[in-house]
């Protein structure tokens, strides 16, 4: 099957939408550039879907998907599938994505996003199941960089070499988590810079940013977990500024799950985030002869 082209977003920030701001963006029309929703709060909730689908005609959707699971070993949820592919019909998002991860097995849901080890077989196994994901929904998948917090000696490749073969083997593009990048070269001891430069630019399509919260370890120092329940920390934020710099402006999606605050204080983020952006592309001031003499 032809797949369509990322179809072009706003360079704006977009927030996610969750269920608790559903009537309010409805009554008030909130200016927000661009939602972004998890398909997984909709598919049972009719009352929720016919929200979403008022508020669909009157700005951008992205889906990002959490039930997917397009690494697990025993294969897709192809009825799980087919049902985000009816709520895609019916609201015609900009993008579709997920996570590299798995979070099924034996037909049980396991409510989180469990690491893979970087191998060929796995490359192997979520390379043939983003192509039926993409076959299903008709559109290119994005898939997300996950926030780690142990390795497998299994691994045969890095991160950044298995994303890169998923994109030159299915043509899938990426949603580069910059949150997800900082928190895992914490925790695992990478380079972040190095990560980030080694990611193929062309195939970014979207970026996210997150909050996450320091846990203490066991015989000192502490984890970053991607709770995704508060602000964007500060070194983040240059850390994104980096990210922009590397792969061009990008639509960058403001995730808050957990301990949601109002509306505003969430797009608040996606204002300074665009702040950001804006910040990174200024046009430079030119130097003028006497500015050049000056500072000769």
């Amino acid at each position: 099957m032809a797949l369509s082209r990322v179809r072009a977003m706003p360079t704006a920030s977009g927030v996610g939408l969750r269920l608790p701001h559903l009537t309010d963006v409805v009554a008030t029309r909130p200016s927000a550039a661009w939602f972004e929703i998890h398909p997984e709060n909709f598919l049972a909730n009719p009352h929720a879907a016919e929200l979403l689908v008022d508020i669909a005609r009157d700005y951008l959707i992205s889906v990002h998907s959490v039930g997917v699971s397009i690494g697990s070993a025993s294969g897709i949820d192809r009825l799980h599938l087919a049902r985000v592919r009816a709520l895609v019909d019916r609201i015609d998002p900009i993008l579709v994505s997920g996570h590299l991860a798995w979070s099924t097995h034996a037909g049980e849901y396991l409510n989180d996003l469990l690491p893979l080890p970087y191998t060929k077989e796995t490359l192997r196994i979520v390379s043939a199941h983003i192509d039926e994901v993409q076959d299903t929904l008709g559109q290119r998948y994005l898939v997300e960089n996950p926030s780690s917090y142990v390795g497998f000696s299994t691994s045969t490749m890095t991160e950044v070499e298995f994303l890169s073969e998923l994109v030159h083997r299915t043509d899938c593009r990426l949603l580069c988590d910059v949150s997800n990048i900082y928190l895992s070269a914490h925790n695992l001891g990478f380079d972040r810079d190095s990560y980030l430069a080694e990611l193929p630019a062309e195939a970014i399509a979207e970026l996210h940013l997150g909050g996450f919260t320091p846990e203490p370890e066991d015989g000192g120092g502490e984890v970053l977990v991607d709770t995704h329940g508060g602000g964007i920390a500060e070194p983040v934020w240059a850390f994104y500024a980096r990210a922009l710099e590397h792969f061009g402006p990008k639509p960058t999606l403001i995730e808050w799950d957990n301990d949601v605050p109002v509306l505003d204080v969430i797009l608040a983020e996606a204002a300074a985030a665009d702040a950001v952006l804006q910040s990174t592309f200024a046009p430079k001031p030119r130097q003028t002869s006497a500015s050049h003499a000056l500072a000769s």
